[in-house]
C-alpha cells in the first residue's frame, strides 16, 4: 500500500471517528498525532484540514449528485469517503481524478457495505464529468 493510500485510510479513520464522537477534527488530530506506534501521515492531516475547510461545498455536491440519498442517510463511512475523494478531485491538483475515485472505491470495499463501491464510483464519476463546469 502506498504512502498516500495509508494517509487516505488514516484520514478516513479521523473523519469517521470525529463524526461518531461529535469531536472536532482538529482536536482528534492532536490526540491521535502523538501515537508513536501509528504515526499521523502529513498527507492525512492535509486531507482532513482540506475536507474541514471545504465541507460545505463538498457536502452540497454530494446532496446534488447523490439523487435519492440525502447526506444524512448515507453510512458515515461513505460520507467520509466521498468527502476525501471530492476534496482530492476538486482541490488537490496533485491527484488525478481517476486515482481519487479508485482509492475511495477500494476503501469503500474494505470498510463499508457491498453496495458502497458502485455507489461511490457512480457519484464520483458524475462529479468528474461535470467538474469543468464547477469552477
Amino acid at each position: 500500500m502506498s504512502s498516500r493510500s495509508r494517509a487516505r485510510r488514516r484520514a478516513l479513520e479521523i473523519l469517521f471517528e470525529s463524526e461518531q464522537r461529535a469531536m472536532p477534527e482538529a482536536e482528534l488530530l492532536r490526540e491521535r498525532s502523538g501515537d508513536p506506534d501509528y504515526p499521523m501521515k502529513p498527507y492525512a492531516v492535509e486531507i482532513v484540514d482540506g475536507v474541514v475547510a471545504r465541507r460545505a461545498e463538498i457536502d452540497e455536491l454530494v446532496e446534488t449528485y447523490s439523487y435519492d440519498w440525502p447526506l444524512d442517510r448515507l453510512p458515515a463511512v461513505d460520507r467520509a469517503l466521498l468527502r476525501i475523494a471530492l476534496w482530492e478531485m476538486l482541490y488537490n491538483d496533485e491527484v488525478d481524478d481517476v486515482v481519487a475515485i479508485d482509492e475511495a472505491v477500494s476503501l469503500g470495499r474494505q470498510y463499508s457495505t457491498d453496495d458502497t463501491p458502485k455507489f461511490l464510483n457512480g457519484l464520483l464519476d458524475r462529479v468528474r464529468q461535470i467538474k469543468p463546469t464547477l469552477g
